[in-house]
């Protein structure tokens, strides 16, 4: 499994590199508000910022149009800006349609924003790099996200598709391990989901009768 980290903080994308085990990064326009980058060159900017400190992992970019010419507008932009790039794609009609551009363009694409097998298998036929099922926002309507990932995992096992099953939407290193088991491809979470996948108290007491026993 590829461990992707959802942020723009440039902070935690060097931790999380430095941990050594960073494989990309998922980035939205909330996240780029929540860090205070306004304005297009600004955001531009801090995709290739982001591009620099994962060293060829893939950097999902998304973009704000809802409608085919301006989406391929903004990705064929997005994807200039470096080969690290994956335009993000929204799962909507245009946005399919996007996606078969893309993929016949050779752009890797990422379609975000769904919620059903039915949305996977048709981000599949139309070619794309990733699909991203948001599994933490199920799980707040109370359908079980994880569910969905062996769903699509199995779809696409059946027919041979190419497309990666990116979990999204993780909320908690259970998230992560269960993602694991049903077979996602990737997983991007906060950092500190990944960094809680290493506790574990039998760990910690272990530790501590080693290195007291060495004391000794």
């Amino acid at each position: 499994m590829k461990f992707f980290i959802d942020t723009a903080n440039l902070a935690q994308i060097k931790e999380a590199a430095e941990f050594g085990v960073l494989d990309g990064v998922t980035t939205n326009p909330s996240l780029m508000a929540k860090e205070g980058i306004k304005g297009e060159a600004a955001v531009m900017k801090h995709y290739v910022d982001i591009c620099n400190i994962v060293k060829g992992g893939d950097v999902s970019a998304e973009v704000l149009s809802t409608d085919l010419a301006g989406m391929i507008r903004e990705g064929e932009a997005l994807a200039a800006l470096h080969p690290q790039i994956v335009v993000k794609i929204p799962m909507i009609r245009d946005g399919i349609k996007a996606l078969k551009y893309f993929s016949e363009k050779g752009i890797k694409t990422n379609c975000t924003l769904v919620f059903s097998p039915g949305q996977a298998l048709l981000a599949a036929k139309a070619g794309a790099t990733y699909v991203s099922p948001f599994i933490g926002r199920l799980d707040d309507v109370s359908f079980d996200g994880v569910d969905l990932i062996a769903q699509i995992v199995h779809i696409y096992g059946n027919y041979g598709y190419k497309t990666q099953v990116l979990a999204a939407s993780i909320r908690h290193s259970l998230h992560i391990i269960r993602c694991a088991e049903a077979g996602a491809d990737v997983a991007t979470c906060p950092l500190s989901a990944i960094t809680d996948l290493l506790k574990h108290p039998l760990t910690d007491i272990g530790l501590a009768k080693f290195l007291e026993d060495a004391r000794k």
